[in-house]
């Protein structure tokens, strides 16, 4: 069954959802004010898609489009995926300020909450409604996730976000275990999966969204929105992830240039001799 797409409908929700994602932020901006730390934003990060999804699926379902099933199944694993990670920034950062918003702060021309509102809340929000877009188009996709090449596309989306979610959570708690160990401290993680790639959190990160783009691929709308995991496994590979992490890590951790010369850098790879 050919899988369409109501594009006006599809422009309103985009609109809707662009609105909450304002109110989400905002409303996060104050709570960090009156906090006195901004990591707090790195735990609505995740709920964001969650809030996209819901938002999708909520306008879809008043106006009477899109598939319910495949409704439903972006939304479940964008919740597991966004509360996840949500409890995890949350335990690992606690109550400290994050030193990049600290540095943000610091180059403030003006009113400092005013800068950082304008250079990290509203950025983030512009490249989470990109990056979500297709949540977006997989709830007004109508027809049928049941059969033919839709349901291939869905199985495909739900192995390789399978992928990516084992790779974040395992990958996370093995970092989380190698840390609380008093006698690893300045020293490189090259256990478990941190042996087969320096960052299995962000690879683990991309197949989570390539996963949640495949959900869309049933139909043609599916490739108008490809760009999304694009743009989002080239930020995890070149901007502010893996790249970045492995800059702060040549300078702060014993041993990591040599890590670096036999372990992969993104994608899990057996260790180099």
């Amino acid at each position: 069954m050919d899988v369409g797409v109501d594009w006006g409908a599809l422009g309103v929700n985009a609109l809707i959802t662009l609105g909450v994602l304002l109110v989400v932020f905002t409303g996060t901006w104050l709570l960090a004010l009156r906090l006195g730390r901004h990591s707090v934003i790195d735990v609505v990060w995740g709920m964001g898609f969650v809030v996209v999804s819901l938002v999708g699926l909520l306008v879809a379902q008043a106006g009477d489009h899109g598939d319910l099933g495949r409704q439903l199944l972006a939304l479940a694993l964008t919740t597991a995926w966004g509360v996840r990670l949500a409890v995890h920034i949350g335990r690992r950062n606690g109550s400290k300020e994050d030193p990049r918003y600290e540095e943000i702060l610091a180059r403030a021309t003006g009113s400092p909450a005013a800068h950082i509102y304008r250079r990290v809340y509203l950025s983030q929000v512009a490249v989470l409604f990109v990056v979500s877009l297709p949540l977006q188009v997989a709830a007004f996709q109508e027809g049928s996730a049941t059969s033919g090449w839709p349901l291939v596309a869905a199985l495909l989306g739900v192995v390789v976000w399978s992928v990516g979610f084992t790779f974040e959570t395992v990958g996370d708690w093995q970092l989380e275990r190698f840390k609380a160990d008093p006698a690893n401290k300045g020293v490189v993680n090259d256990r478990g999966l941190w042996r087969y790639t320096r960052h299995p959190n962000y690879f683990g990160d991309a197949c989570v969204m390539w996963g949640l783009w495949l959900l869309t691929a049933g139909h043609w709308s599916g490739l108008v929105v490809l760009v999304c995991p694009v743009l989002m496994t080239a930020n995890l590979v070149k901007g502010s992830g893996a790249a970045m992490t492995d800059r702060r890590m040549r300078s702060t951790r014993k041993g990591f240039a040599e890590y670096v010369e036999r372990t992969s850098g993104f994608v899990p790879l057996p260790p180099r001799r």
